[in-house]
């Protein structure tokens, strides 16, 4: 293994504050108005769609129930965001994607739907292809795909600095690893974790780690985030003590959002509330920061 590797840098996370904005990573995006032309080319059999089901349905209720009905997957939750942007606004999304708890939406949330002859008159006023609609709906589609290009990027960069170690986990889309898979007995088998970082001699598990892109972040967005990982790393840690293991905690979190607000320095809270076994870092920093002799110790 390189010499560089088991370095062990002497700056925490706080330490690059100052000069944070060089420390990020910056993912690409794409221009306004540019991305009409293909949003409409996309989005337009869903709006047509959406108008026949309409104009076929007695009630707002039986419009919802005509959209979870259909059988191509992809289409439905694309159905189910007009809906919502039309008709029910204060329904959960992720509610609305649950083809299974259809009739229970309308149950609990049919009398907050918009009638049905209003959402026609709106609809019908809007031309097909509706740019604007079709723009929102556009913002959808790379959702989560900054996430999902750290994570392929830390794997490569983990793999290329620390080749005697093994890195398991999903690199893009596809089903966290569960604790409770990871760990015997452990207390909450469901927790979900983005990566495994193994000592391949011995089979002992050194690290557990989240990764996130935050494109921005502010408010109590802020706590929801440090909070909940402040609460992973305290029960994995507990864990690891209470069986004697090495084991520790590392947060891969990069982008813009970590200059907004109070992030850069709750991380740094973060980190500092359990010395040497929890480390925040960027993809920029990993090279420094994260080192075979900290993963080892």
């Amino acid at each position: 293994m390189a010499a560089r590797s088991v370095r062990v840098s002497p700056r925490s996370f706080a330490d690059y504050k100052a000069e944070g904005r060089d420390w990020v990573t910056l993912a690409t995006g794409e221009y306004y108005p540019n991305i009409l032309k293909d949003a409409c080319e996309l989005y337009k059999p869903v709006l047509v769609l959406f108008g026949q089901l309409l104009r076929s349905s007695e009630s707002s209720p039986r419009l919802f129930m005509q959209i979870a009905e259909q059988s191509d997957g992809w289409m439905r939750v694309q159905l189910a965001r007009v809906f919502r942007k039309y008709v029910s606004p204060e329904t959960p999304v992720e509610m609305l994607k649950q083809k299974s708890k259809a009739a229970q939406i309308c149950e609990q949330f049919g009398k907050g739907f918009r009638p049905i002859h209003e959402v026609q008159r709106a609809f019908l006023r809007r031309p097909v292809p509706d740019e604007a609609l079709c723009a929102v709906l556009w913002e959808y589609k790379d959702r989560g795909k900054k996430g999902y290009d750290l994570t392929e990027r830390f794997f490569a960069l983990f793999r290329s600095q620390f080749p005697g170690f093994e890195l398991i986990g999903p690199e893009r889309a596809g089903k966290d690893i569960l604790l409770g898979s990871v760990f015997k007995a452990y207390p909450k088998p469901d927790r979900p974790v983005d990566f495994v970082v193994i000592e391949p001699k011995t089979g002992e598990v050194l690290a557990i780690g989240l990764a996130r892109y935050d494109s921005d972040r502010g408010g109590a967005q802020e706590d929801d985030r440090t909070g909940g990982y402040q609460n992973c790393a305290d029960e994995i840690l507990g864990y690891a003590k209470k069986h004697k293991l090495r084991t520790k905690v590392i947060f891969i979190n990069d982008g813009p959002g970590l200059l907004l607000g109070s992030m850069w320095s709750d991380y740094a809270r973060l980190e500092q509330s359990r010395p040497g076994r929890i480390l925040v870092t960027t993809l920029r920093m990993m090279p420094e920061r994260l080192t075979a002799a900290w993963l080892q110790s």
